[in-house]
């Protein structure tokens, strides 16, 4: 598929994209550069037909180390004007890769920290392997995990969120998983087994379907559930149920045969 200053993007399998950072010498720390490779590549593969799952990786032995440092120099010497506008392009790349139409995976392995844990926490799934290590390490530099922080509190609710913040600890693969941070672990040495794995799964399913549950998932929140959500859940499903996606789906289970949305190996 090519790639950009800072990613290389490239087919994984029929229908997967994999979005890598490739900058390992400084362990995928990202500026305003790779923020724009990011936004850029996101939009795209969000709107290729033929690109049916993303999945985010890190070249060597580390996902992402977070910011560049150098990018947070030039930052603490810069106007009002110049922080507010860098900061909104990286909610902005942050919100592209959330509110992709497509499942997104991200594939960790080492550190991933500060602004990579970010990135982790606003794809759909994160598989990490038992060598990752994770932390939310602003406070150590004396700013704060902002743009991050609603992603963060999305996976691991606000009460751990604050924690990880305030500490700025570092915890292990084994501790990620059981705040909900990442949803499996496993050897290095088997993280692509894992993750090709999980690829298999998200391809089963209805592209259409699951750009919807996307969509849904994006408006619900932990609570009561009130008229308002009774209704656009009846609206979401009934309209859904129509659909020629929906149509193939149910024909196909009946057929025992592949629904024509899965790529041939």
């Amino acid at each position: 598929m090519g790639g950009l200053a800072t990613l290389t993007i490239a087919s994984r399998a029929p229908g997967v994209a994999q979005v890598t950072m490739a900058r390992p010498e400084v362990f995928n720390a990202f500026d305003e550069a790779m923020i724009a490779d990011l936004t850029r590549a996101f939009t795209q593969l969000g709107a290729d037909p033929s690109v049916r799952v993303i999945v985010l990786a890190g070249a060597g032995k580390h996902f992402s180390a977070g910011a560049d440092l150098q990018w947070m120099q030039r930052a603490s010497t810069a106007s009002l004007q110049w922080n507010l506008d860098d900061a909104r392009r990286f909610a902005a790349m942050l919100a592209c890769i959330a509110d992709c139409p497509k499942p997104t995976l991200a594939r960790i392995q080492g550190a991933a920290l500060g602004g990579g844990l970010g990135l982790a926490c606003a794809c759909d799934i994160a598989i990490s392997a038992d060598n990752a290590s994770f932390a939310v390490s602003e406070a150590r530099f004396g700013i704060l995990p902002a743009v991050i922080a609603p992603y963060l509190v999305n996976a691991v609710g606000l009460r751990q969120a604050r924690h990880l913040a305030l500490s700025a600890t570092r915890i292990t693969a084994a501790q990620a998983l059981s705040l909900g941070l990442v949803q499996q672990v496993v050897a290095l040495e088997q993280i692509d087994v894992a993750v090709d794995a999980t690829l298999t799964a998200l391809l089963s399913g209805g592209p259409g379907a699951q750009r919807e549950i996307k969509q849904l998932y994006a408006q619900l929140e932990v609570g009561p559930v009130s008229a308002a959500v009774q209704e656009l859940t009846a609206q979401t499903i009934s309209r859904v149920r129509g659909s020629d996606e929906a149509r193939e789906g149910f024909a196909a289970f009946l057929e025992k045969r592949p629904a024509r949305w899965i790529p041939e190996s």
